[in-house]
């Protein structure tokens, strides 16, 4: 995690606490302000770590993180506010 926040966001992949990659996204923790080539090589290199890590080929790893965090796309999606109903609009409540 400090790692992640040092770095301003980003890919930080780790095995038994030892850093393997690292992708830092400082613009927003979701854009870089490298190059596009910069990019593609870390994004290379955090695929066959993924790999080695024993992430199926099938199943694109960041892609899927991205998207998971998205609280626009439906159907319920959990945010640093709460449980959201994307379909509803409107958080849901949660009782315990």
């Amino acid at each position: 995690m400090e790692r992640l926040i040092a770095q301003g966001g980003g890919v930080v992949l780790v095995r038994d606490g030892a850093i393997l990659q690292s992708m830092p996204l400082p613009v927003g923790g979701i854009m870089s302000t490298e190059s596009c080539e910069w990019v593609n090589e870390k994004l290379i290199a955090l695929h066959e770590t993924a790999s080695e890590l024993g992430i199926s080929g099938d199943v694109d790893p960041l892609m899927t993180l991205c998207f998971m965090a998205l609280p626009v796309i439906p159907e319920l999606k959990l945010t640093d506010m709460g449980l959201f109903d994307v379909n509803e609009f409107k958080f849901v409540p949660l009782e315990i």
